[in-house]
């Protein structure tokens, strides 16, 4: 087995054991298909595709055929926060079903109604996992592998090291996948060496060609260093990884009292929560139109310590590649 076949390999049916991670607002599809095309697998984020990029969700994908006939996956949210939710990610799903997509990514909640859908079409489910309860509950609805994502990743960052992480799944007997903190091909090469099956990439492919994001999004990360990634809550309700910004200075990383203690209750956790997703889609999205004329946040994650310029996505999965095959 040479250093670039892994169990990630052989579940998604790529050449090179590196994930394109689903972000919202930057999954254009433009982007999932240079990844695939080059050998790892992009993930389609639907809400990105539909609410940002303006497109119908089966003609996106079939975009994306267009450049490459190479396997892509889908990112589905697990969490039920309404019926109109589920309904439209349902729909979305079948659509990818239909559309040949078989390798999908949940986050959020009990991915056993993912599972039990695709499996019938030969579907593969790794889920996101910041911790080994959550692991346990994703292995218990059968997941077939896991994407661990550690201190140092972009968006909903966990707490724990890549090497905590990996001491805690690795009797789970399932693929662990590094999520966080890898930014070049050293930070790739470490993670293969330290038994990870893959790794999902998300900060540098902001800073590639083919992302629609603006160009003031991607000159911070070149800009940043990791000391200049901190979490806010003020985003999401849960801690988010973003560029400290004189805006994040001026306003604080923390919830107010009364967002807090809304948070926390059973009644009205729910609530709030929707009312910061709402929020954090219009936010995000202006950051991504919009660059520094609107500087509220550009998450990102420590990664950016290792990204030095934008360059074409392809370029980045050959270059990985070519230092993991040398080992």
């Amino acid at each position: 087995m040479t250093a670039l076949e892994t169990a990630l390999t052989r579940d998604a049916k790529i050449e090179v054991p590196l994930i394109c991670g689903a972000m919202y607002p930057c999954s254009n599809w433009e982007l999932v298909a240079a990844v695939s095309a080059a050998g790892g697998i992009g993930i389609i984020q639907p809400i990105s595709l539909t609410f940002v990029g303006k497109q119908d969700f089966r003609e996106a994908l079939r975009a994306i055929r267009s450049v490459t006939d190479k396997p892509i996956g889908m990112n589905v949210l697990t969490e039920k926060s309404s019926k109109v939710y589920l309904e439209r990610m349902s729909n979305w799903l079948d659509i990818a079903l239909d559309e040949g997509v078989r390798f999908f990514v949940t986050s959020l909640g009990n991915p056993k109604w993912i599972v039990d859908r695709v499996t019938p079409f030969g579907g593969i489910v790794y889920h996101d996992i910041t911790e080994r309860k959550w692991a346990l509950i994703a292995k218990k609805a059968g997941v077939h592998g896991l994407i661990a994502v550690n201190n140092r990743a972009g968006g909903h960052a966990g707490q724990k090291s890549p090497q905590e992480l990996l001491a805690e799944l690795g009797d789970l007997g399932l693929p662990v996948v590094a999520a966080g903190g890898i930014g070049d091909e050293q930070a790739f090469v470490d993670v293969l060496r330290m038994g990870y099956a893959g790794a999902q990439l998300g900060t540098r492919f902001i800073a590639t060609t083919e992302c629609k994001a603006h160009a003031d999004y991607k000159a911070a990360i070149l800009k940043a260093q990791a000391a200049d990634i901190v979490l806010t809550d003020k985003l999401s309700g849960v801690p988010v990884s973003v560029i400290q910004t004189p805006y994040i200075r001026k306003v604080g990383t923390k919830a107010g009292p009364l967002a807090r203690i809304l948070l926390k209750n059973p009644r009205t956790k729910h609530y709030m929560r929707m009312f910061y997703s709402l929020q954090s889609a219009w936010k995000l999205r202006e950051a991504q139109n919009r660059g520094s004329a609107y500087q509220e946040y550009f998450q990102a994650g420590k990664s950016v310590q290792g990204i030095e310029k934008v360059e074409p996505a392809g370029e980045i999965v050959r270059r990985y590649a070519e230092a993991a095959a040398k080992g």
